[in-house]
């Protein structure tokens, strides 16, 4: 338990550029395709990520932080929903926030490529 939440807080303290650099070379490595729709700031930013199954559907995962726990968690209105609805999401949130990342990933098993858990909130 305490190197996973010592990781965490490593990952915390990375400027989002640079951990976004790294997660989408790692996905490259195995062949994952993934797309910066949107940069944000580059320190601090929070980061969407669109997960396109390549099967007409995507989810749009969140980063989310209550206390010391760090997760991902499904958005509320796009999740396992038409591709078209899903980059309607992104588009909302980043005219809300315009810090925000936007990435998506393309991979038909559905993982993430970032580190930390799926938590439904």
């Amino acid at each position: 338990m305490w190197l996973s939440t010592k990781f965490f807080r490593m990952l915390d303290d990375l400027p989002t550029d640079l951990l976004v650099s790294a997660q989408t070379r790692i996905a490259a490595r195995e062949g994952v395709s993934m797309i910066v729709l949107q940069k944000g700031d580059p320190t601090s930013g929070t980061i969407l990520l669109k997960v396109n199954t390549l099967n007409g559907l995507a989810t749009v995962y969140t980063q989310v932080r209550m206390g010391d726990d760090a997760f991902w968690a499904p958005a509320p209105r796009a999740n396992n929903v038409p591709e078209a609805e899903a980059d309607a999401y992104l588009r909302k949130q980043a005219d809300f926030d315009p810090d925000l990342w936007s990435i998506e990933v393309e991979d038909k098993q559905g993982r993430l490529w970032f580190p930390g858990k799926i938590k439904e909130i």
